[in-house]
């Protein structure tokens, strides 16, 4: 891959600049069913990710792979109306980059959302979660190899890795909604496939609430670069080892897609109601 991170991530800056605009202040990664999340973005600029440099192309057919410049809630944003994946075949190098490029950009805050399995039996189908915190269990890590202090700090803390003022903002905004929120831990594992019921049963009993192939590694990156993170999962299925039925891929999006309302509102009033200075 030629150049650095450092210059990747400056080109690719450098190229979505050219379309004009004001610097964002919030990036937002939407994830599985949820692309229409952006849909109450007053769009700037809308830019395919085959156009910008060094941005991986996005190979989920539920991921629409562009970026979006303009403004929520009044404030400007920038979003990935899709993600990448490890387990597309993309490094987490690759996977990350976007993180580092909205932040070249200016953004200071990161929204992530995902969809994922629920391992918590008091959790159902298309139930909403704030992200309270993460395992790491994709096995490897965004910030292994040569190191560059320019990218942020060698060994980062992650310390309230999930913003504390941003999750009370969450909880109160969800009360002033009426939407039920559960809170839990997110643990992120390679896939593509689903997990089996031992796996299921482990993953319970190390602490995760749930499972998902996805935003821990972009976290990661936000967090070495100071980036506040607040985090949403939609439950689409249900890994309970001793009540577990096939899944099936479709009904997943479904799911996803019918709690996406819920979703957007609390976004919405999330991104209103950040303190950002």
């Amino acid at each position: 891959m030629a150049g650095s991170v450092w210059e990747r991530v400056e080109e690719a800056t450098t190229a979505i600049r050219q379309h004009g605009g004001a610097a964002p202040e919030v990036a937002i990664i939407m994830g599985t069913g949820l692309g229409s999340l952006g849909e109450g973005i007053d769009v700037e600029r809308e830019i395919p990710y085959k156009e910008i440099p060094h941005f991986p192309v996005s190979t989920v057919e539920s991921h629409a792979g562009r970026l979006i410049l303009g403004t929520l809630e009044g404030k400007p944003v920038v979003a990935m109306a899709g993600r990448f994946h490890y387990y597309e075949g993309y490094t987490l190098e690759e996977v990350t980059l976007p993180v580092r490029v909205m932040y070249a950009l200016g953004a200071r805050a990161l929204c992530v959302s995902n969809a994922c399995g629920g391992l918590n039996p008091q959790f159902a189908n298309g139930d909403l979660m704030l992200i309270t915190d993460h395992i790491n269990l994709i096995g490897h890590n965004p910030l292994i190899g040569p190191h560059d202090d320019r990218l942020g700090p060698r060994f980062p803390d992650l310390f309230e890795c999930y913003d504390r003022e941003f999750m009370d903002l969450a909880t109160r905004a969800a009360l002033d909604l009426k939407q039920p929120l559960q809170r839990g831990v997110y643990a992120a594992v390679s896939g593509p496939n689903l997990e089996t019921a031992a796996e299921y049963r482990y993953l319970r009993i190390i602490g995760a609430d749930v499972v998902g192939m996805s935003t821990v590694p972009e976290v990661i990156v936000a967090r070495q670069i100071r980036m506040r993170v607040l985090g949403f999962s939609i439950i689409t299925d249900m890994g309970l080892p001793d009540h577990l039925h096939p899944a099936n891929i479709d009904d997943i999006i479904a799911i996803a897609n019918a709690a996406e309302p819920g979703l957007k509102a609390l976004l919405n009033r999330c991104v209103r109601q950040m303190r950002l200075n």
